[in-house]
């Protein structure tokens, strides 16, 4: 029988995981700085934010397209995501760029459906639906679109982005509550949580983030 080889710990996906934690600190110093009136300290805390989104598409590639998944990358990658978008956003409503509900809304849903998925992982993978990956884009837009200093007319356009983020960001949480107890009702009821792969067996794969984690 063939010897599944481990994957490594250090590796391309888990480097980009750890950069993009590394530059949330970097991320947040620079709005900060910036107090979102400096346009300069703006700019470069939104080239951040934008720099930062990016490896976590591409750390999420590099894993899958290479058979690069590790238990780290499964906890890291998310918790990554959820402090880069959870900062952005406490920090545009700390300054009066985003009402707080607002922030306060995608949160919840956020850390709501990575609780999901370990309350379903024994019964069963709830990987990223096309809905959760547009929940995404649209959040990093709008991020992007409140970090950038712009004329006065695209700026008004960034409210408008947000609030779609917040309407696909609420539909596709709920969505992701009902996937989550249909995954745990049917395995229920074919008598338990799922099979963990014996000596030897390939490797699971791990469920796609969609941010690209949910």
């Amino acid at each position: 029988m063939t010897q599944v080889k481990p994957v490594p710990l250090l590796n391309a996906a888990n480097v980009l995981t750890v950069v993009r934690m590394v530059l949330v600190p970097v991320f947040v110093l620079c709005v900060v700085a910036s107090r979102m009136t400096h346009d300069a300290w703006q700019l470069a805390a939104g080239l951040t934010f934008i720099v930062a989104s990016a490896t976590d598409y591409v750390d999420g590639w590099i894993a899958r397209a290479h058979n690069l998944v590790t238990s780290f990358g499964k906890v890291a990658d998310p918790i990554a995501d959820k402090a880069l978008t959870g900062a952005a956003l406490v920090l545009l409503s700390f300054y009066d760029q985003v009402p707080w509900w607002v922030t306060a809304v995608i949160l919840v849903r956020e850390w709501g459906v990575t609780a999901l998925r370990f309350w379903v992982i024994r019964h069963g993978v709830m990987p990223a639906s096309r809905g959760g990956k547009a929940k995404t884009a649209l959040q990093i837009l709008a991020i992007g679109w409140y970090l950038t200093p712009l004329p006065q007319g695209l700026a008004q356009i960034g409210p408008w982005l947000m609030a779609a983020a917040v309407v696909v960001t609420v539909v596709t949480g709920a969505d992701y509550v009902m996937r989550a107890i249909r995954i745990r009702r049917e395995s229920l009821a074919r008598g338990g949580g799922a099979v963990l792969p014996g000596p030897g067996a390939a490797p699971a794969v791990a469920p796609q983030a969609d941010e690209p984690v949910a």
